[in-house]
């Protein structure tokens, strides 16, 4: 059987323009007839979908300490086999992660786990000669991956670009494979989550990033390095079968991992999908889930969603319900906005949240039955006469409402089947 080959885009540090490389970089490998599959490491909801408008695919998480070692390479060798080749967008800096210098959590962590070759994004603005020490260090602290090539962003100039590559080869360091111009142009928004969501802006197009891309794809698709194969895991008990789970889904309720999702279904559950936003009854349903996203961009129209009649209803009748950060949010009583403005919301909860200037919750986090997830989040809720939901070992332990569970974490379900099939009302 033929191997699906891959590697991992990477970067100095935040910000450096590692997502728009990985998209130009997806979208030349389309122009040359591959099929690409798609991967972000990390607990990221948004550069998915950005590799989804790009591939016409599915961009799955891989993450070596939310999702599992061997998860993660269960994960990529499955859907390897759905294209011709993988890439895999890394987070944040290259030896950025839980804790340490490329431990878990880190790209460079997954590099190791899954055998992938690291392509590391560098912001080459200002800079020439001093591209060869900065990538020897990068190279220097590889354990059990290689670090195979370059990508400049921000190059000035092909006169610019020859620059950095003789730097590299003079050096004998990984080559330069390709350079982005400093283009505003092809740049993706960003706002107080991340980048902007693909609908929400008149994003790059493909052919744009592809003109404004210089690779060598040839001499790319041959450092990749094949996807082994894997064995998938035991499968759990179908701890949910015959359930009907109604899962909140629109712009307001869109932080989705699909492995969630399909996590739900391998379960034996059936998803009942409906929107807040558009003011959708509850399906009948023997349990609810809302995400998180962003309620405080939609807190007009949330304010007045006839949704919310069918919640309190079923939260009263001890309806099993797990609300994660917007999900909440929304849930709660009042949302205060950054502009001062204070939005009356579902009722259900007595919690007010407001919006912050400044990132309020970051990291990663577990519970004490091993369930484990991430916390990320521009604002604060006040305090609430009601027991906590969880027992997170760190960050929000969220409160209790007879069978509704709300808290900022977001839940990576197939983490702890057992704990997480609970919430939804599993014996």
């Amino acid at each position: 059987m033929e191997l699906t080959p891959g590697f991992i885009i990477a970067a100095t540090h935040s910000h450096a323009g590692k997502t728009t490389l990985a998209l130009a970089v997806m979208a030349a490998l389309r122009d040359a007839g591959q099929h690409v599959v798609p991967f972000k490491a990390g607990p990221d909801f948004i550069d998915p979908m950005w590799h989804a408008a790009f591939c016409g695919v599915s961009s799955w998480n891989l993450d070596t300490f939310m999702v599992g070692e061997q998860e993660c390479r269960s994960l990529v060798a499955s859907r390897a086999q759905q294209g011709s080749v993988v890439v895999v967008e890394g987070v944040m800096g290259l030896y950025d992660g839980k804790s340490g210098i490329g431990g878990s959590g880190s790209t460079a962590d997954l590099a190791r786990v899954l055998g992938l070759p690291v392509l590391l994004v560098v912001d080459a603005k200002g800079m020439a000669g001093s591209i060869a020490p900065l990538v020897a260090g990068f190279a220097g602290f590889a354990r059990g991956f290689t670090l195979a090539g370059v990508l400049a962003n921000r190059v000035g100039s092909p006169r610019h670009a020859a620059m950095l590559a003789g730097a590299l080869e003079e050096a004998r360091l990984p080559p330069l494979l390709g350079w982005l111009g400093n283009t505003p142009a092809i740049g993706l928004g960003e706002r107080h989550l991340g980048l902007l969501l693909p609908d929400d802006q008149a994003p790059p197009a493909a052919s744009d990033l592809r003109q404004a891309l210089t690779l060598d794809v040839e001499k790319l698709l041959s450092l990749a390095r094949p996807v082994m194969p894997t064995p998938a895991a035991d499968p759990s008990s179908l701890l949910l079968t015959g359930r009907v789970i109604a899962v909140a889904r629109d712009r307001a309720f869109c932080f989705l991992y699909p492995a969630n999702l399909a996590w739900l279904e391998q379960m034996g559950a059936r998803i009942a999908f409906f929107s807040p936003l558009a003011g959708d009854p509850l399906p009948d349903c023997d349990a609810a889930w809302l995400p998180g996203g962003y309620p405080e961009l939609h807190a007009a129209t949330l304010a007045a969603s006839p949704t919310w009649r069918d919640l309190r209803r079923a939260a009263s009748q001890d309806l099993p319900i797990l609300a994660e950060e917007g999900g909440m949010m929304a849930l709660g009583a009042s949302l205060t906005l950054l502009d001062g403005v204070t939005w009356p919301m579902a009722d259900i909860l007595p919690v007010h949240t407001r919006m912050t200037p400044r990132l309020a919750g970051l990291g990663y986090r577990r519970e004490r039955s091993g369930a484990r997830g991430h916390e990320f989040h521009h604002s604060i809720r006040d305090p609430a006469p009601l027991p906590a939901a969880f027992l997170a070992e760190s960050g929000d332990p969220g409160v209790r409402l007879r069978n509704l569970r709300a808290s900022y974490i977001h839940w990576y379900f197939p983490s702890q089947p057992a704990t997480c099939a609970s919430w939804f009302g599993a014996a």
